[in-house]
């Protein structure tokens, strides 16, 4: 059964707000699944419940976000440096370690019920990569997996020109989904100068401008992203008005 997933392109938006409405949209899941449990006398059949799977698009003013399991020393900014510079920063619960968020990057939000889609978070992880996989392709780009690390790489395999071109980091409670991926579209490179990128020290950071050679339409990208992701999770995006 295929199913939907609405789909709202929030704009600009600070990274606590959105941040905060993820949070919303898992918790009524949440609440959903639970009292929809709590009171039936036989098992729900999991394509019977009645939680609502969304995909949020939105670009952030310059942020950087540590995972749970993340190391402040990956962060190479002390707090007066980043507030010199505009930078906000956030200890977050999603996995992986330090990231940076910030104008023309398209970050994307899956708040999913893993249940209509398979229990399985490292398939879930690998789907998200299999989305900006293609849609690099679109664009004759090969991307590709490394082994033991999560996210998108270009030339993974080989040293000192691996490069990473989209970060992921999910949450998952009662199997709804938060957080979720930050593809580097015209995204200004610099600002990765100030931190180890996932905790990994050897490996490079690039996007869509630099291994093409020119800015590209944010808007086209969001478009590819979207019809990938209607593919790899065999579903149906429902747009807001």
């Amino acid at each position: 059964m295929m199913q939907q997933v609405i789909f709202s392109d929030l704009g600009k938006m600070e990274y606590q707000q959105a941040w905060n409405y993820q949070e919303e949209l898992l918790q009524e899941n949440v609440r959903i699944k639970s009292e929809v449990r709590t009171q039936a006398s036989e098992v729900i059949p999991n394509h019977q419940l009645q939680t609502t799977n969304y995909l949020l698009f939105v670009e952030h003013p310059p942020v950087y976000t540590l995972g749970k399991s993340g190391h402040a020393e990956n962060i190479l900014m002390n707090d007066e440096e980043m507030k010199e510079h505009g930078i906000e920063f956030f200890k977050t619960n999603r996995g992986g370690d330090i990231t940076f968020h910030g104008p023309e990057q398209i970050v994307a939000y899956p708040i999913l019920d893993l249940e209509k889609f398979g229990t399985d978070i490292g398939k879930y992880l690998r789907n998200l990569e299999e989305v900006i996989i293609r849609t690099l392709a679109e664009f004759g780009i090969k991307g590709e997996r490394s082994p033991g690390e999560t996210g998108v790489w270009i030339e993974p395999d080989i040293k000192f020109k691996a490069r990473k071109i989209c970060a992921i980091g999910v949450r998952c409670s009662r199997w709804i989904t938060m957080h979720g991926f930050a593809f580097n579209v015209n995204t200004d490179l610099s600002y990765f100068n100030n931190i180890i990128p996932c905790g990994i020290a050897d490996k490079q950071v690039t996007s869509l401008e630099r291994e093409l050679g020119k800015k590209i339409s944010i808007d086209e990208v969001k478009e590819k992203i979207r019809q990938n992701f209607e593919k790899v999770f065999e579903c149906s995006l429902v747009y807001l008005s």
